[in-house]
Formats: C-alpha cells, sequence, structure tokens
C-alpha cells in the first residue's frame, strides 16, 4: 500500500523543492563552514546589538567583514558583515529569490508538510533579507557632530498651517528652500516652475499622485503600470485601498489597454539599478517619475529632471529613512493642489519637527558640496560615492570568487555633479 501511493507522493513539484533546498543548504553550507576566501577581512567583530537569531545578516554597524556567533541555543551562526562591502539591504529580496529561480521560497513548500520541510531544511539553510535600511551613511553623519543638531522649543510647531499662501499649505518654507537649493547645487532636477509638495515619505507622495492623476468621473479605475522588474510595494500600494479611482495593472511592457493609464517611471529603477523611461508612450498616458535614487552616489547625473511629476526621499538621498520626508516636484498647478488635499485627508498635512529636521540636513549636504571640493571627507556625495564604490568593488570580488552568483553590468556616463565619466553603482543588487 505504500508503495502504491509513492508516486502520488512526489511529484514535480516536491522534486523542484527538494532540488532547490539542497542547492541552497549547499551554498550556505560554504558560508558556515567554508575557509576564509568567502570573506575579506579577518577581524573578530565587537558587540552587535542587531544580530538576533538570522543565519545570514547584513550588517552595517560593525567593522568587521566575517564573524562567528553562537546563540544562546548553541547553534554556531556565520554572520556575513558586508561593513566594508554593501549596506545593510545589499541582499535584498529579488537576490535572494535568485537561488530559487525567482520563485518565492515559501510558496514552493508542499502544503501538508510545509512545516516538516521547514525544519528539516529551512532552519538549516535560512536566508534572512530586509527591506532596506539606509544606515549606512551614518558614519558620515556622526563625524559631522553637531552641525545638524536642531533645537525645537516647546511652543514652536503647534500651528497646522506652515504658509497659508502656498498651495501646499504645510509646506515649511525652510524645508522649500532647501530642497530647491540642493538640486540646484547637485543639478538632478528642475525647479523653476514647480510647485513642491511634502509628504510623510514618498510613499504617501506616490498615493497621492495616483489620486491626483485619476479621473474623478471614470466608469471605471484607471490602470496603474510600470516596466518590470519593479518596486516591490507598488501592487500592494496602489491596491490596499481598493479605490475605485485606480488599479493596478502590471507590467508596463504588456500594457494593452485602450483609454487614459498612469505610468510609474523609477530611474534608476528599484531594484536593478537601471536607467528608465516610459514604455507605453501613448496619448492618454500620465507619468509619474520616481527618482529617489537619481542622486550622484548611485548614478551618473546626466542632466536635470524635467518631468511633470517627480518624487524625490531624504531616506535615499542622504540615508534618514527615520524622518520619514519626501517631496514631489509638481508642474501642474491642479494636480499639485489634489495632491495637497490627498495629504489633507490622510495625516492632516506633514510633521514640522520632521521638515525643520530634515532642512538642517538638507542643508549641510549642500554646503558640504559647495564647500568641500578640495575636501573629499567633508562633502556628503563625495564620501559615499567612495563609500558605495569601494562596497562594490569588493562585492564583485566575492561574487566572482563564489562562481554561484552574478551581479549585473553597468556601463559607465558622464556626471555633470562629479564632471567624470562614472559606472553606476545602485543601494541594491538585484
Amino acid at each position: 500500500m505504500k508503495m502504491a501511493t509513492l508516486p502520488s507522493l512526489f511529484s514535480l513539484r516536491h522534486l523542484l523543492v527538494l532540488s532547490l533546498a539542497l542547492n541552497v543548504s549547499f551554498i550556505l553550507r560554504m558560508v558556515y563552514e567554508g575557509d576564509d576566501r568567502y570573506c575579506l577581512g579577518k577581524e573578530r567583530a565587537g558587540e552587535h546589538n542587531n544580530i538576533h537569531k538570522s543565519r545570514m545578516l547584513i550588517s552595517s554597524f560593525s567593522n568587521s567583514t566575517c564573524t562567528d556567533r553562537t546563540t544562546g541555543g548553541g547553534s554556531r551562526n556565520r554572520v556575513i558583515n558586508l561593513d566594508h562591502l554593501c549596506s545593510r539591504y545589499i541582499i535584498y529580496k529579488p537576490f535572494v529569490l535568485e537561488l530559487v529561480s525567482l520563485v518565492p521560497f515559501s510558496s514552493l513548500l508542499p502544503e501538508k508538510t510545509g512545516t516538516e520541510f521547514g525544519d528539516k531544511f529551512v532552519s538549516k539553510a535560512e536566508l534572512q533579507y530586509w527591506s532596506g535600511d539606509p544606515t549606512v551613511y551614518e558614519k558620515f553623519w556622526r563625524q559631522r557632530g553637531d552641525k545638524t543638531t536642531i533645537i525645537i522649543p516647546g511652543w514652536q510647531s503647534m500651528s497646522y498651517f506652515s504658509d497659508v499662501s502656498n498651495i501646499c499649505w504645510f509646506l515649511e518654507p525652510e524645508f522649500a528652500k532647501e530642497v530647491v537649493r540642493l538640486h540646484k547645487v547637485v543639478g538632478n532636477a528642475v525647479t523653476e516652475g514647480r510647485h513642491i509638495v511634502v509628504g510623510t515619505g514618498s510613499s504617501q507622495l506616490f498615493l497621492a499622485a495616483l489620486y491626483a492623476l485619476s479621473p474623478p468621473d471614470s466608469p471605471q479605475p484607471i490602470s496603474v503600470v510600470c516596466a518590470s522588474p519593479y518596486y516591490s510595494s507598488y501592487p500592494s500600494m496602489t491596491d490596499c485601498l481598493k479605490s475605485g479611482l485606480y488599479k493596478w495593472a502590471g507590467d508596463a511592457e504588456s500594457f494593452d489597454k485602450d483609454g487614459p493609464y498612469i505610468e510609474l517611471v523609477t530611474s534608476p529603477n528599484n531594484p536593478d539599478g537601471h536607467v528608465r523611461r516610459s514604455k507605453v508612450n501613448r496619448s492618454q498616458g500620465l507619468l509619474v517619475h520616481d527618482l529617489a535614487y537619481y542622486w550622484p552616489q548611485y548614478t551618473p547625473i546626466s542632466s536635470p529632471a524635467d518631468y511633470d511629476l517627480t518624487l524625490f526621499t531624504v531616506s535615499k538621498s542622504t540615508g534618514h529613512a527615520g524622518m520619514r520626508i519626501g517631496w514631489a516636484l509638481v508642474k501642474d498647478k491642479e494636480v499639485a493642489k489634489k495632491m495637497t488635499k490627498f495629504i489633507e485627508l490622510n495625516t492632516i498635512g506633514v510633521s514640522k519637527d520632521s521638515q525643520l529636521r530634515a532642512a538642517k540636513v538638507l542643508k549641510a549636504v549642500s554646503d558640504s558640496s559647495e564647500q568641500g571640493n578640495s575636501q573629499e571627507d567633508e562633502s556628503f556625495f563625495k564620501f559615499n560615492h567612495k563609500l558605495m564604490s569601494n562596497r562594490w568593488k569588493q562585492l564583485r570580488v566575492v561574487v566572482d570568487r563564489s562562481g554561484l552568483f552574478s551581479l549585473p553590468k553597468f556601463s559607465p556616463a558622464f556626471c555633470t555633479f562629479f564632471n567624470q565619466l562614472l559606472e553606476p553603482q545602485p543601494g541594491k543588487v538585484n
């Protein structure tokens, strides 16, 4: 009877899972038990408060590159510390999925024996990936000391309003001034003839843009598309509210529906780092350009971006993700009004305290760029371009030695900010 049921137990799907598990287990065995040729450093890590039970952890706080840990349960963990290789989020979801043929590992587990399968294989070949935490820039900001410190008295920022004469009435004038100044210093975006809309991170601005661009009286939701591979949260963010105004419609490359649409253009792209342009290119299309990574530490600045609606965020530009501040440069006055209305309905404005702190940080970045031309360690972009460059170089060495993975190739381009030919070095690996 047992032999008779064997074919039904071992389907092609189960064999695929077994094969993938063995491959991942083999990879992790090399990481756990291999010699130090897969690590570039020999120092031992000090105390690390953020390590819990991850089998593979990318850290940006400790100084060593590779070290062993023993958990309370007695198991031995090899912590891959890429402090000199990549940021804490460099092994990102797409990179991990590459190990399992671009299929989410959990979706391949047998339904009835998933727990048992996980106990036997997954716990021994556990890959932890992070959604992104740009603390890689902490070193620079620590060196700046109190140059970005602000004191906010208890009576300040009490009103809802910042500037009632502005379309975005909760936009702090000081923050708006530093946004314009920084774009002029870097040369990565046109600010003349644009309305600045501040948001709680670019995520809120993304939703505000969809709200503002959607026809209010359309009988069906407008389609939202983006060329693949795209930011993994775009679909869920678009559809999370189940809005009757807009709906996720997938890959822009295969989009063939007639009528108006909204296309998201992320450049440099998240997750692969390549420069992007719109794909659909039809007369009724509305474009939202997400330029979160269009800063000189990540990619050559070719010219000021001149689009109808562009999104930026301090989390990628300066590394201050915890501020939750982003901004949009909007050409059309009515679109800016609708975006402002969305934020008003959503959060009744944006934190003044965060805007004031962000203004101080952006000012420090601009100051360092204007005053530190002859002092590389004083310029934010020079300092962190060098940091990113070193990490990519060392990461390529590790990957080449492993013979297991491949990294994308990027074509050099002239950077107007650094005034030289440079190769892109994205903040994430795909």
